[in-house]
């Protein structure tokens, strides 16, 4: 997938890992078994797929030939090959729902705000980043013939 470039997966990649990294936190302050304690734990592993997928992404396609880059992504344990086999395909399926949830919920937040504040700009990036991670889990999922309707 070239749709993107190196910098806009990059900005993606910090919005991911920023993200997993709240809802940790956030985590340790819920119940286990509650609603927002599973809410949480399934975003995170969305989180987690997502920034697995940005990073195959992110390999220096432009600088390597194909051979060069394939070594080096099985050197870095990025293949696409890995993700698929470390979550199974409902699992692919399933992380969209949280994807998806994060875009429309930044979306109904970003109407509140003028386009030039900070909290606007921080809603945007952050949609941004779920577009491409949605992308990029729906991009996986067309590889072995799934189809990815919410």
């Amino acid at each position: 997938m070239d749709n993107y470039t190196d910098q806009e997966l990059s900005k993606a990649l910090r919005e991911v890992s920023s993200t997993i990294s709240k809802c940790e936190k956030m985590q340790g302050k819920f119940a286990e078994g509650t609603a927002q304690y599973s809410l949480l734990r399934n975003r995170i592993k969305a989180m987690v797929i997502s920034k697995l997928l940005i990073e195959y992404e992110l390999s220096p396609k432009e600088q390597m030939s194909r051979y060069q880059m394939d070594d080096r992504v099985k050197k870095l344990g990025l293949d696409r090959e890995k993700v698929m086999e470390q979550y199974t395909k409902a699992e692919l399926t399933e992380a969209l729902r949280p994807v998806v949830s994060i875009i429309s919920k930044c979306e109904k937040a970003q109407v509140k705000f003028d386009e030039e504040t900070s909290h606007y700009r921080r809603l945007e990036n952050l949609i941004k980043a779920m577009e491409i991670a949605k992308t990029l889990i729906e991009a996986q999922l067309a590889l072995d013939g799934i189809s990815a309707d919410l």
